[in-house]
């Protein structure tokens, strides 16, 4: 898989990314998010998520109180249902799916509840966000999932160096 060899190239050089990410955090760049925005544009002008879905087959985003009232709603459950159903309680206290891959990913990756998904599937890979210095962390930690963060973390840590 073509997008497979992103993340083995983020994995292969993570040490390095990770000390630049420290060196990010401590300087502080004005530009970061400028940086991190451009990435992000014109990566996801070459990625195409349906033919990867690697985010909604290995991790579960975090279900928050207004994300389980909407899609419970939606799917004409109790919340109470859709929580004994799809989720469970993690070790930080937070709503997670119960198993991965996500119960909502079709066979040809698409999201049967895409128009009223989490927050957190919206916001996912977070690498169009505004204080990027904030979540260099968890961008390391995307880098073994997704591939357009895998790219967009090794561009960085060129950009940076």
């Amino acid at each position: 898989m073509e997008y497979q060899k992103s993340i083995d190239k983020a994995l292969e050089q993570k040490e390095s990314i990770v000390k630049t990410f420290k060196k990010i955090k401590k300087r502080r760049p004005k530009n970061l998010d400028e940086v991190f925005h451009e990435l992000h544009d014109s990566t996801f002008e070459k990625i195409d998520c349906l033919k990867c879905a690697n985010c909604c087959k290995t991790t579960s985003p975090i279900f928050r109180d207004v994300d389980i009232k909407r899609i419970s709603k939606k799917l004409k459950l109790t919340e109470s249902e859709f929580e004994i159903t799809y989720l469970k309680i993690d070790e930080d206290g937070d709503w997670v799916l119960k198993s991965s891959p996500c119960a909502f990913l079709d066979y040809d990756n698409h999201c049967s509840i895409y128009e009223f998904r989490p927050l957190a599937c919206r916001e996912y890979p977070h690498t169009n966000r505004k204080r990027m210095n904030q979540i260099l962390d968890l961008t390391v930690k995307n880098t073994s999932v997704c591939p357009a963060v895998a790219e967009i973390a090794l561009e960085v840590s060129k950009e940076f160096t």
